[in-house]
């Protein structure tokens, strides 16, 4: 991953104000890369300067940052903890990134003993928390322990299986465990898919299920769909089965944890879309090429809402049979399991099956 050394700190004295004990318990990989304020700032200008073809970023830097990484450039969180190999870094990055922001977007330089002197600080106050984290992983798995690895962001915002180029700039699929942790395929068991019971998106980007109406609010309203880190309002739309079919192609997933049921309590009909028709041709999986060009029309499948609140269940029993049909549904057409069910916000509304 990438890390704002700032923005991480900032975060943990956060938690910690709530009484979250935050100690040995976090810990840092040192191949992870650090994003740096000119990051933001090209992150911020080139959206900017897109007008309405800009991807719809969250402008933190994170593309950018990336950028270095594969440009091999980066400065890695081991850097923070060596000054001569990470003051040699940021002089020739500021020496590439001021011409570009000064030339092309217009935009402010950065000073890069400035930048020293802060990221030297971090990294001083970071550096217990700094080790590696492939070794870490490792040997927690051959000790016989059990290790729980969460992806951050959905299958279609992958770098290579997404809805590019509105994507992340990041493998976000199960596979990027691997790679991005030193983790053997092998030692990975269990493969949970977390699934809205219903579609967002925030940015821009490919939304074919996309609802700009008042069903859409509604969804948005009762769901409370507003970006996490930007605030921004989430687009929502029906369950679109083609991308839940191509993420559990792509991620081998073996169960699902549905959330957010008690959404659709007060729908008296509900949609979801079963597939798509490209040129006659139908499609069960998602046909990103003719999806991307607008050359695809997708298909629905009415349901009969319970039109009754589940909020709080507990027990799977309880469920209204409509509820229990959507579900049996989303099993039968992604052969995979839903053995969690979110009946409300609050962590207890769950039901474990």
């Amino acid at each position: 991953m990438v890390i704002d050394p700032e923005a991480l700190l900032e975060e943990i004295e956060g938690l910690r104000a709530l009484g979250v004990v935050i100690d040995s318990n976090l810990k840092i990989s040192d191949s992870a890369h650090v994003i740096l304020p000119y990051h933001r700032a090209i992150d911020l200008a080139r959206e900017e300067a897109a007008g309405k073809a800009k991807i719809g970023t969250t402008g933190r830097g994170i593309g950018p940052a990336y950028e270095t990484k594969v440009s091999r450039y980066g400065i890695r969180v081991a850097d923070l903890l060596d000054p001569d190999v990470l003051r040699e870094k940021i002089e020739f990055a500021c020496a590439e990134k001021n011409p570009v922001l000064t030339t092309l977007y217009k935009k402010e330089t950065f000073d890069p003993a400035k930048l020293y002197e802060a990221y030297t600080r971090y990294g001083e106050v970071l550096a217990d928390r700094i080790t590696n984290g492939t070794v870490l992983i490792n040997s927690e798995i051959r000790a016989g322990k059990k290790v729980m690895f969460e992806g951050a962001q959905g299958t279609m915002l992958d770098i290579d299986h997404g809805t590019y180029p509105f994507v992340m700039s990041s493998s976000t699929i199960v596979g990027g465990t691997c790679t991005g942790l030193g983790v053997a395929p092998k030692h990975i068991h269990r493969v949970i898919g977390v699934v809205k019971a219903y579609t967002t998106r925030v940015g821009s980007g490919t939304f074919p299920t996309e609802l700009n109406d008042a069903t859409g609010e509604q969804l948005r309203t009762r769901g409370n769909e507003f970006g996490t880190v930007t605030g921004r309002p989430r687009r929502t739309g029906w369950l679109d089965l083609a991308v839940l079919r191509t993420s559990a192609m792509l991620n081998g997933i073996d169960e699902i944890a549905l959330t957010k049921l008690d959404v659709l309590d007060d729908f008296e009909e509900i949609q979801d879309c079963t597939g798509y028709n490209v040129h006659g041709e139908p499609w069960k999986t998602f046909p990103a090429f003719a999806v991307a060009h607008h050359d695809y029309k997708p298909e629905y499948k009415k349901f009969k809402g319970w039109q009754r609140s589940i909020v709080g269940m507990t027990s799977y029993d309880d469920l209204p049979q409509e509820a229990k049909d959507y579900i049996r549904f989303i099993e039968d057409e992604t052969e995979a399991k839903v053995t969690i069910v979110s009946t409300g916000p609050r962590r207890e509304e769950t039901i474990i099956r």
